[in-house]
Parts: structure tokens; C-alpha cells; sequence
């Protein structure tokens, strides 16, 4: 499996403005390249290379190998607006969004992200330093900082593209690692995860309001929460020889039914983050998942089985009208869907038994 990692630089003042000019360099070539593309309708990256290679070194400053990335950067824009436009994420055909988008090129920030190979960036991870191309020449030596642990997931597994970012005047390289995946085992259980009680904590006045003012730095301390979440998750299953059931939340955003404001904080919150996280951990660690269906997890008493929206007295309490058994919420729901999981491993498992002869 792919994992990105990122280590932060620690360029002196010299080599940040080096990198800060390569970087609106690279991206100012990219807007012009992915607007000849738009104008004379340049969909793959050979056509778009003989276009614009030439312009590409000589106005912009760009040696071989930058100007051949750049390239490659627009055209996979383009893939991606077209898979948008296919999956109706940009609109309905003729809606005011969709033609705006299919009618004007793709652009990029002054400090959007440039992908490296291997020519253009090499890494010394003894000395914790690379070596990375320039418009102003070959900066060598620039450090850099990540944990233990990244460092060896580098040294071990790091393949292809890095891709250099600056974020609110510091960069960083994100790199791509190719982890092998360790085997499944056999569960003995399942441990469910109750992955929307997080979004239907988040449905008050004042935690919209927050969700509307919170910026990248609160992001990135959201998705560092999540990360060590889904870590403690996959280790405990890991430990005690379990599977992890989570909802499979795909489409939520078109079938949930909700106010305005719940709208808002749905489409707000990265509410499938974690279970993103806690999927890819478990692959990597050989832990079995498996996505069940959330419809009624949190209405259903995981003790007798009966469904009543009534038995969810408030966002904590859980009261079956049938068997009478009180319980907290989420654990009702994360029984549900452990329940859930089991049924769907099992179903799996059944199913590639070979047939008797």
C-alpha cells in the first residue's frame, strides 16, 4: 500500500527564497501551460509536452525534468476536473457551477505544491538532508525534520514523487512510501466503530460557528487527533486478535436528511477522516475491516434487536421501549455495527468455501 509522509524543511533564509521563487516559478508555468491546454483542447501529456516544453524552459526558467513534472501536473488536473464533471461534483449538465468550471482553464496558487522526482530531489537520510533543483541552481544540504519513525519508513520504502509545499511560510516535502501490507488474520471478534457520533456532536449553534471560523491549523490538529484515534483503535484490535467494523458512510452527504444548519456542519466536518485513517492502519498492520450499512445502528437496542427512533431518548441515552435496557448511545451503536461486522465476515468467509463436489 501508498503511504504519504511528511518531513518539515529547515532551509536558511537564502534557500527559502530559492524555493519560494521555484515554486511560484513552476506554478506560473503551470497556469500557462493548462491554459493552452484548455484553449487548444490538449488532453494528453505527449501533446501537451511538444506544445509548451520549448516556452516552458525558456520564458519560465525551468530545466528538462521540472518542465516535464509541470506537464504531467496540469494534465492530472485535467483528469481530475473530468472525473469530477463524470461524477456530477461540479453540478448537473448546464448548471451555472458546471459551466463555469468546463469554461475556463485550470489555474494554480503562487505556492501550490510541485512534484519532484528523483532527478530533481535527492534525499541523504543519514545526515537528514536533501538535495533539490532550483530555479536559482542546485540547493544542496537543506535539512530537515521528521520523527524516528518516519525516517525509517524513508529509508525503507520511499518510492517515486516528493512533492514540495510551503504552508504559511514553512515547507515541507510530502513523500511517497510503498509499504507492503501484512496478511489478515482470523478475528476472533469485532470492535464496532461508532463513526458519527463525532458529527452529531457537532450540530450546536456554537460548534458551527467554530466549524466556519476554524483554519488550517485547527485542520491540522483535527486530523492529528484522528490520526492517534485510528492508531489506538488498530492497536488494541491488533492486541487482542479483533476486527474493526465502521460504517460504510459513502453517500451520506446525498441521503442524510437534515435542517440547513445540520447541513452545514455535515458538509463542514470531515466526518469519514477517521475511518479512512483507521482503514489504512489496519491494512497495513494486517488487521481485518470490513464496512457494514449505519441505517438504524443508533435506534437499535443491541440486546433484543428491536428498532423504535424513540429508544434514543438524547444524544447520550439509549432506552430500549422493548426490553427496557439502558445504555449510552455510542456503545449501543458501536455494538450494532460490531454485530454487523461479524455477520458480514462471516458471510464473506462462507462465500469462497469451494462448493462440495
Amino acid at each position: 500500500m501508498q503511504l504519504v509522509v511528511q518531513v518539515k524543511l529547515l532551509p536558511t533564509p537564502e534557500q527559502a527564497s530559492a524555493l519560494t521563487a521555484t515554486l511560484r516559478a513552476c506554478n506560473q508555468a503551470a497556469t500557462h501551460a493548462a491554459a493552452i491546454a484548455h484553449a487548444k483542447n490538449l488532453t494528453d501529456r505527449n501533446g501537451l509536452q511538444q506544445e509548451v516544453y520549448a516556452e516552458l524552459k525558456a520564458v519560465f526558467g525551468l530545466s528538462a525534468q521540472p518542465a516535464v513534472r509541470v506537464v504531467k501536473k496540469v494534465v492530472d488536473a485535467y483528469t481530475t476536473l473530468k472525473a469530477n464533471l463524470r461524477a456530477g461534483n461540479l453540478g448537473r449538465p448546464g448548471s451555472k457551477r458546471r459551466i463555469k468550471a468546463e469554461s475556463k482553464p485550470v489555474t494554480f496558487r503562487p505556492r501550490a505544491a510541485q512534484p519532484f522526482d528523483d532527478r530533481c530531489l535527492s534525499w541523504q537520510l543519514d545526515q537528514q538532508t536533501v538535495s533539490v533543483w532550483t530555479t536559482a541552481g542546485r540547493l544542496k544540504k537543506v535539512r530537515f525534520a521528521c520523527s524516528p519513525e518516519t525516517l525509517k519508513l524513508l529509508a525503507a520504502h520511499r518510492r517515486g514523487e516528493s512533492d514540495l509545499i510551503e504552508r504559511d511560510g514553512t515547507f515541507y516535502l510530502m513523500a511517497t512510501c510503498d509499504v507492503p501490507e501484512a496478511g489478515p488474520y482470523e478475528p476472533e471478534y469485532f470492535v464496532g466503530v461508532d463513526l458519527r457520533a463525532k458529527l452529531q456532536k457537532k450540530r450546536t449553534k456554537s460548534a458551527r460557528r467554530r466549524l466556519k471560523e476554524r483554519r488550517r491549523r485547527e485542520q491540522r490538529h483535527v486530523k492529528n487527533t484522528n490520526h492517534i484515534i485510528a492508531k489506538r483503535i488498530v492497536t488494541e484490535a491488533q492486541r487482542t486478535s479483533a476486527g474493526i467494523a465502521l460504517e460504510d458512510l459513502g453517500g451520506i452527504r446525498h441521503r442524510a436528511r437534515l435542517r440547513k444548519p445540520q447541513r452545514v456542519t455535515l458538509h463542514s466536518w470531515a466526518f469519514a477522516q477517521l475511518g479512512e485513517f483507521i482503514a489504512y492502519k489496519a491494512h497495513r498492520q494486517g488487521v481485518p475491516v470490513v464496512h457494514v450499512d449505519p441505517a438504524h445502528t443508533s435506534q437499535t437496542c443491541c440486546e433484543c434487536g428491536y428498532i423504535d427512533k424513540r429508544n434514543r431518548v438524547d444524544q447520550a441515552l439509549f432506552v430500549c421501549r422493548n426490553c427496557g435496557v439502558v445504555a449510552h448511545a455510542d456503545r449501543n451503536a458501536s455494538h450494532n455495527i460490531a454485530h454487523r461486522g461479524a455477520v458480514v465476515w462471516n458471510a464473506g468467509r462462507e462465500s469462497r468455501v469451494p462448493a462440495a463436489p
